[in-house]
This record gives structure tokens, C-alpha cells and sequence, in this order.
């Protein structure tokens, strides 16, 4: 089994940001996913330990039986669309994490 993790920092317009990824963004990645075989997937806001700003403002987790079912699943056609579509909504490179479980 292995997780995903993808961190956003803060984005230029934050309301944009989560309005566009719960009602455009989400959506897309659900179907990309639900193709391509995730166990589950879930993502939100991030506070830091005192409940205010963090270093990260969106977390987004998926889980797949193996490394390469998600590499697979994001290199597919519909994994490329759904980064395709990061330009939407966010202006830079998220940070993408690997965990083994």
C-alpha cells in the first residue's frame, strides 16, 4: 500500500483556490481516481498546531495498492487532465510525498 500526499502553499487568491478545488477541481479528480484505482482519497484546509496559518494551506491523500497503480493512475490520460487543470486554480508546483505503508 502506499499514500500519496500533495501540499499546497498558500495560493494567490485563497477563496478562488478552495471554490474552484471543491466545485471543478474535486469533482475531476474523483473520476480520475475512481478510473484509475484508489483506495480512497480525501483533501482540505491545513492549520498550523494553534489552529491559525501553517506553512501549507491544502493537503490532498490518496491511497493505491502499490507505487506504481499511482504512478500509472497520474500518468494516464486522466491523470494528465486533472494536472492539467492545477493551472486553474493554483499558481506553482505543489510538493508531492510518497509514504510505504
Amino acid at each position: 500500500m502506499v499514500e500519496l500526499i500533495v501540499l499546497y502553499k498558500t495560493p494567490k487568491d485563497p477563496k478562488h483556490f478552495e471554490k474552484y478545488y471543491r466545485e471543478v477541481h474535486a469533482p475531476l479528480s474523483g473520476k480520475v481516481h475512481a478510473i484509475n484505482g484508489i483506495g480512497d482519497y480525501k483533501y482540505g484546509r491545513v492549520h498550523g498546531l494553534d489552529g491559525g496559518a501553517g506553512e501549507f494551506f491544502w493537503y490532498w491523500s490518496g491511497r493505491w495498492e502499490s507505487r506504481q497503480a499511482c504512478l500509472d493512475a497520474i500518468a494516464s490520460p486522466e491523470g494528465r487532465a486533472g494536472a492539467a487543470d492545477q493551472a486553474n486554480y493554483y499558481h506553482e508546483d505543489p510538493v508531492f510525498m510518497f509514504f510505504d505503508k
